[in-house]
């Protein structure tokens, strides 16, 4: 399980540095990802992804709740009220929730790519200011030491933050 740490810094050299002092503790690569103002230059550094950046995933959480409980009224009157002739059964209920589940999971998605990450929100004024987010997910077990190292090399950190919310998978 994994742990996803937030690093606030000054500019991107800052970041830079503290991308090279991480990968010297063994932190992969792959798991560190920056976001900055648009249009400013990472150089090395990895950008945020799409998934990172917006709130994608919990649209997609919001449209299977939503979908399936739509798919769910609508078996309910499909089995009850149904058209006349026709003699559905518990099949019919079943393919219309797991209808509203797929459609609920795409609309919600497609909604939220359009919005930028809730959880980052309160980082929007000082990346707006030219200052870079580094999002790092680290193992369970490293994060007091991660957070030691990035301390003692780097007291140009502004802020760090801990999700804990959930975990950070790769």
């Amino acid at each position: 399980m994994k742990r996803r740490l937030y690093f606030l810094l000054p500019d991107v050299a800052s970041a830079t540095r503290t991308a090279d002092d991480l990968l010297l503790a063994r932190v992969e690569d792959r798991h560190m990802h920056c976001l900055a103002r648009r249009g400013t230059d990472l150089g090395e550094l990895h950008e945020a992804s799409y998934l990172l950046k917006t709130d994608l995933m919990r649209g997609a959480a919001i449209g299977l709740v939503l979908g399936a409980l739509g798919g769910m009224i609508l078996g309910y009157m499909i089995v009850n009220h149904p058209p006349d002739g026709t003699h559905p059964g518990l099949a019919a209920a079943v393919l219309a929730t797991l209808f509203g589940v797929v459609l609920g999971v795409w609309m919600g998605s497609m909604a939220a790519t359009a919005v930028p990450n809730s959880r980052l929100r309160q980082f929007d004024d000082k990346l707006a200011r030219g200052q870079v987010l580094m999002v790092v997910d680290v193992p369970y077990e490293k994060v007091d030491r991660i957070r030691e190292i990035v301390a003692a090399r780097h007291p140009e950190v502004l802020a760090t933050l801990q999700e804990t919310r959930y975990p950070a998978f790769p």
